[in-house]
């Protein structure tokens, strides 16, 4: 009778260790008493939060958009942020879904009784925060070890640039509208981290869409496209004229290299290093490395 007592509690204690609350981005409190085995993610970067915390191998489906690591692409995808088919999802039989709060299909899940948690990563401290609550969701050990190595890693890329080229006036296109990382854009923000100036203030929001003459007027040392054409760019009013243009001091990175430099996640210290081979001229057009 005795040993069964024991062996009560020490389930009971057991599951009480791992007991906890935590408050995710639409100040929810969602509470855990085990880590979670059946993970849907909603968001290539929440994708990739859980890889990176060594627990991919309980994915058991991604958002349409989610390809890194490569493992995830066999698993099932369910569609995106306007679009997730809700049936796939719950055929799946997730312990917890993560969702970006931006996503229409928040409500809908949460009203079937699946386990949400809203997490939406946009600027550096975000990488930080979702990296402290997914590892004790997730109880994967570490998760500030891997926080230091993304904070060293970015370190190690702003050491790579050469003197010279730091304060280098530079203009970051993320897509064709064109829409600009500004300032305040975790992609300013690892470009402030390199010690790059961007041309793009933060006050006009992370992401600006913008009058194609602002670049003019700024003429930036250095053009950084994500996923583009760079043979349309000479099209536009005045940019035929603007040194960057002139001197080929354009990089216009692969889809691939595209989706490493617009996501806020763990990747960001190899968006940095992309970053620095661009301008060290490592990179010709089109993201190939020469």
């Amino acid at each position: 009778m005795r040993r069964w007592l024991a062996l009560l509690l020490l389930l009971v204690g057991s599951a009480c260790a791992h007991a906890l609350q935590v408050t995710d981005d639409r100040g929810t409190r969602v509470e855990f008493t085990q880590p979670p085995r059946r993970i849907v993610s909603l968001l290539p970067s929440l994708t990739e939060f859980v890889c990176a915390l060594q627990a991919c191998e309980r994915l058991v489906g991604v958002d349409d958009y989610s390809n890194h690591p490569p493992s995830v692409r066999a698993l099932p995808h369910v569609g995106g942020l306007e679009d997730a088919r809700i049936e796939s999802i719950v055929a799946l039989k997730p312990d917890l879904v993560l969702v970006p709060t931006s996503s229409r299909a928040l409500d809908r899940l949460q009203s079937l009784g699946l386990k949400v948690l809203a997490l939406e990563p946009r600027t550096f401290a975000d990488v930080q925060r979702v990296l402290g609550l997914l590892g004790p969701v997730l109880g994967t050990p570490d998760a500030q070890g891997v926080w230091r190595r993304i904070e060293q890693d970015l370190e190690a890329a702003a050491r790579a640039l050469p003197p010279h080229l730091r304060g280098t006036r530079v203009y970051f296109e993320v897509s064709g509208a064109p829409h600009a990382a500004s300032e305040s854009s975790f992609i300013g923000e690892v470009l402030a981290k390199l010690g790059l100036r961007n041309i793009v203030p933060g006050a006009l929001g992370p992401f600006p869409r913008l009058n194609p003459e602002f670049v003019v007027r700024a003429d930036p040392q250095w053009i950084l496209v994500a996923d583009d054409d760079v043979t349309r760019l000479p099209s536009r009013p005045g940019w035929a004229a603007m040194r960057a243009l002139r001197e080929g001091r354009v990089c216009v990175f692969t889809a691939a290299q595209g989706d490493v430099l617009v996501r806020a996640g763990p990747r960001m210290a190899e968006a940095a290093r992309l970053m620095v081979r661009c301008l060290r001229g490592e990179l010709a057009a089109g993201g190939a490395a020469r």
